[in-house]
């Protein structure tokens, strides 16, 4: 049984998602394995918020170099999380 803190990896603070908070949305590093039901769950029950809606996208690998050593980045999920207009803001986020 997976814990809600084995699928909500950690967030992800960009200056895109920051814009997206004036928008009540987050966004997150998840479990590449979890589905958007159990995600919008973990994000309940972390945060004590209510979730309206949860859009999902794999972030592919990417190719680097380090040196003469070529490899790549690692392939991951991000969930977007849009909370309802009457649930409060998430305290991490305000900076």
């Amino acid at each position: 049984m997976k814990t809600p803190y084995d699928i909500i990896i950690r967030p992800i603070i960009t200056e895109r998602s920051t814009d997206l908070q004036e928008m009540n949305k987050y966004v997150f590093e998840v479990d590449k394995r979890a589905n958007k039901t159990e995600i919008k769950q973990a994000i309940e029950q972390i945060f004590g918020v209510k979730v309206k809606k949860v859009n999902t996208a794999i972030v592919p690998r990417k190719p680097k170099n380090y040196g003469r050593y070529s490899g790549y980045t690692k392939e991951w999920k991000k969930a977007i999380v849009t909370l309802t207009p009457d649930s409060k803001k998430i305290e991490m986020f305000d900076v």
